[in-house]
């Protein structure tokens, strides 16, 4: 099958590159689920390469819901202003620890309703969250997986919304969880948004290419 094909040898060609944010906070911290969720709302509209740093400052200070809280909003902005929206990202940080506490004793909910009940949770961050902190078969889609998953061919979709639908009906559901940080490392370093790396793709004979005007 097609897709086994281009996971087999997606996940040989990543295996040497730098792995996504959350991955790497797994490795370093531990897979615990408040952490993983902590690094994803970080993570929103910046850099892993800056995310991370900010969230090793951060889980030196603060791991809990209840030591994120003890920190004042101010000491918490300066901590996170290197990801940029930092006023907003430390007040959400501050509301989902205070909601945690208050409704889920203190811990992460592991389902997807319960997650986007929560202010500041959306639908890549609950997704996200499942897969990785429970293991559970959840679609994320970013920018990458969207972007990728169209160009090459398996889906033919215009949203994110719709990229996420579509796939739960063509990915296998042992895939799900994988996709997503299989595409985020390959369209960050191979098939990245304008003149991808065609002539060094690894999966370059299984692509469509869809919509691909200029390459190298």
């Amino acid at each position: 099958m097609l897709i086994d094909t281009i996971v087999k040898t997606l996940k040989k060609e990543t295996a040497p590159m730098v792995q996504p944010l959350v991955d790497q906070i797994i490795v370093e911290f531990g897979h615990d689920p408040f952490l993983i969720l902590i690094s994803c709302l970080l993570s929103l509209r910046a850099k892993d390469s800056t995310t991370i740093h900010v969230c090793r400052d951060l889980f030196t200070r603060a791991r809990t819901p209840k030591a994120i809280l003890a920190l004042p909003l101010p000491a918490l902005e300066k901590i996170v202003y290197k990801t940029g929206f930092y006023k907003n990202k430390a007040k959400s940080l501050h509301h989902v620890s205070d909601v945690l506490l208050t409704d889920y004793d203190g811990k992460v909910p592991a389902t997807y309703e319960q997650l986007i009940s929560i202010k500041g949770i959306g639908l890549k961050t609950a997704n996200l969250v499942l897969g990785l902190a429970f293991g559970k078969p959840a679609i994320c889609v970013d920018t990458h997986v969207h972007r990728i998953s169209n160009r090459l061919g398996i889906i033919k979709t215009k949203t994110v919304e719709q990229t996420e639908e579509v796939l739960r009906e063509t990915l296998p559901k042992k895939y799900w969880t994988v996709w997503n940080k299989l595409l985020v490392i390959w369209g960050q370093n191979v098939c990245v948004a304008v003149s991808p790396k065609c002539s060094s793709c690894a999966i370059n004979s299984m692509c469509k290419r869809v919509g691909v005007t200029r390459s190298r």
